[in-house]
């Protein structure tokens, strides 16, 4: 019944009503998506100049998951990811200025300098990290879960993780534990294809990552990642099930990223006519563009939407290059907790 349950789902993936969807909700994903975009795409020249130091892990291409997971959110819900993170900051609405001093190091940052850009961090936005180790973050978000589901205060843990995590250990840990004490846990499988640098089918025996949790009794969705209202609704349902104490659920995110894995990944792996093929037919930007269009929305609309963007992001460099770096006291700050 689980196999059935969970191949019938995701058969409804990219299949989402547009119905109801008005103007400003439109305009609304739009601005979000395209400012993850120019960010990262700020982020990335910074990066060349020697500005951001370490690694460095863009989102641009998968900015309809976060937009639309968001969507689907509540206040006090906690979201938990691995360490391509600065997309989901923004997307729960993060100051862009403190995501960007801290890509830079700086103290205005939202880790104060120290966490960089693979381990950001801001408990006032319920956001948990950015964690640099693969797939360690999903058992940290299956605690989050636990620790909802034992204050019971309706809360939802969104824990991400991508197509290269899919096969850690810890993953089937935490299923078996989320799944024996129904916590109100939604996983998320960001799955661009490509993890590290190699192709889902040379380093997994099973494609299908949504039926992951058939043997726990987890339902699964595959969803179209690339559609933000197809996520949305797949959030939404998802979401539904966590919170009214019917356990995890995992959502298999089809997404795709532009660029490599890190700023160091030439991307060799992959032609560039199939990166090209997925910007012209599936991009998630264009797609919400499109769809303004037809709803009658002017282009000189979206285009002052767009230079109000790149305005925001410019001011955000500015404020990341003006903050100082951190006291070299800071180092010794916030390593323990006293309780």
């Amino acid at each position: 019944m689980a196999r059935a349950a969970a191949t019938e789902t995701s058969k409804k993936g990219g299949d989402t009503s547009r119905r109801n969807v008005s103007k400003d909700e439109l305009l609304k994903y739009y601005r979000e998506m395209v400012l993850i975009r120019r960010f990262e795409e700020r982020a990335g020249q910074l990066y060349g100049m020697g500005l951001i130091g370490g690694f460095c892990h863009l989102y641009i291409g998968q900015e309809a998951v976060a937009v639309g997971m968001y969507a689907a959110s509540e206040k006090g819900d906690q979201v938990i990811t691995g360490y391509r993170d600065h997309g989901h900051m923004l997307a729960a609405g993060m100051d862009p200025k403190a995501v960007m001093a801290e890509l830079t190091g700086r103290s205005g940052g939202s880790s104060k300098g120290k966490g960089g850009s693979m381990h950001m961090f801001d408990i006032e936005a319920g956001f948990f990290g950015g964690h640099g180790i693969v797939g360690a973050q999903v058992s940290l978000g299956t605690g989050l879960g636990f620790a909802d589901w034992y204050r019971n205060n309706g809360n939802v843990s969104y824990t991400y993780f991508g197509d290269g995590a899919a096969n850690q250990g810890q993953v089937y840990e935490s299923f078996n534990m989320a799944q024996l004490w129904k916590l109100p846990v939604v996983y998320v499988i960001e799955n661009n294809e490509y993890a590290m640098g190699t192709a889902l089918a040379r380093a997994s025996a099973t494609t299908e990552l949504y039926q992951r949790g058939l043997s726990f009794g987890i339902p699964g969705e595959q969803v179209d990642g690339m559609d933000v209202f197809a996520v949305k609704a797949a959030a939404e349902k998802a979401s539904e099930h966590a919170r009214s104490g019917k356990g995890p659920y995992i959502l298999e995110m089809k997404t795709y990223r532009y660029r490599g894995h890190s700023m160091s990944d030439p991307a060799k792996y992959r032609s560039k006519e199939e990166v090209d093929e997925v910007k012209t037919k599936r991009d998630p930007i264009e797609h919400i563009k499109t769809m303004l269009q037809q709803a009658g929305v002017a282009e000189d609309e979206i285009k002052a939407l767009d230079t109000e963007v790149k305005a925001i992001v410019m001011e955000a460099v500015s404020f990341a290059q003006e903050s100082p770096e951190p006291d070299p006291s800071e180092l010794y700050t916030e390593v323990y907790l006293e309780a």
